[in-house]
């Protein structure tokens, strides 16, 4: 008997999603709501924004992370739909993504749209609660939203176009707790945006043969065969950036201990990197999240007890 090889791929339409109506399903799919890994990418530099500023209250911070909670949902959905409406014929070419609804065909361009349209109306419903200075921040974040899915086409680093978009988040919850942009703003975004450019890195190496053959241009296929290294010096100068963004803010001494345990855990990272092993690349990927959770507990006991 021939043993079937299941294609690579990182979308989930089993469990909760598999018991919804069929014609809910795609746009599920289409949102990534089967997927909470890229809304928490989203959703913790927030978080660390929010409370690596001073001045502001424990429930105004807590009522800033549950705002941010819901704009992250919608706001990295919303990304989603942009990005396959620019990609679908190109997801059709890869087997990653060859099922995702656009490309695939379970959904038209229009449909996708009208999830669009709703997506940014709940992101607007939150901006308005934030203070002006985020407003004024707020159509910076939609230009880049709108053009990390063109990177690709005239660069070999749209993972650091990625890492400006998805972590817009620190500069947002910044200026929303403190009320200002300032210099630890500024070095918590750059360390941001390095810990992204690496972890994307490690996820575009899942594609690296089907984006060699359409000619798709990635940091994942320019710097293969300095992986390692490339990864490591991402993840060594966010770390450096973001604890010296910690120095700059007065924090209780409990915040050290814990970000060295997150500092671990990214590099660990390194070690067991293997980039033509696609579904370990996506589980690497995959544990950003529990490193984000563990920062961003550094920093809420950092504040508290400061």
């Amino acid at each position: 008997m021939t043993r079937q090889t299941v294609p690579h791929t990182d979308i989930r339409a089993h469990g909760w999603v598999a018991r919804l109506p069929e014609g809910i399903r795609p746009y599920i799919l289409l949102a990534r709501l089967d997927r909470p890994v890229g809304t928490w990418l989203l959703l913790l530099p927030g978080i660390w924004g929010i409370e690596l500023a001073e001045g502001s209250s424990s429930l105004h911070r807590a009522a800033l992370i549950l705002l941010f909670a819901i704009g992250s949902l919608a706001m990295r959905s919303a990304g989603c739909v942009v990005n396959d409406i620019w990609d679908r014929k190109i997801d059709a070419q890869v087997a990653r993504t060859a099922g995702r609804p656009l490309a695939s065909g379970r959904l038209t361009v229009r449909q996708a749209l009208v999830t669009l349209a709703l997506l940014l109306a709940i992101g607007a419903f939150v901006l308005f609660q934030l203070p002006p200075l985020c407003w004024a921040l707020a159509p910076l974040a939609l230009l880049l939203v709108g053009l990390y899915p063109a990177a690709k086409r005239v660069t070999w680093w749209p993972q650091l176009v990625m890492g400006f978009t998805f972590g817009f988040g620190a500069p947002m919850g910044y200026a929303a707790s403190a009320g200002r942009i300032d210099w630890v703003c500024a070095l918590l975004y750059a360390g941001t945006i390095l810990w992204q450019l690496g972890f994307d890195t490690i996820y575009g190496f899942q594609d690296m043969d089907d984006d060699a053959r359409i000619g798709v241009r990635s940091t994942s296929r320019l710097w293969a065969g300095q992986a390692r290294g490339f990864i490591g010096s991402c993840y060594g100068a966010a770390l450096l950036l973001i604890a010296t963004a910690m120095a700059l803010s007065p924090l209780h001494w409990i915040a050290w201990p814990i970000a060295a345990l997150a500092a671990f855990m990214l590099f660990r990272q390194i070690g067991r990197l293997d980039i033509r092993d696609p579904a370990l690349c996506l589980a690497l990927f995959r544990q950003n999240v529990p490193f984000g959770m563990v920062l961003a507990l550094a920093l809420i006991c950092g504040r508290a007890l400061s």
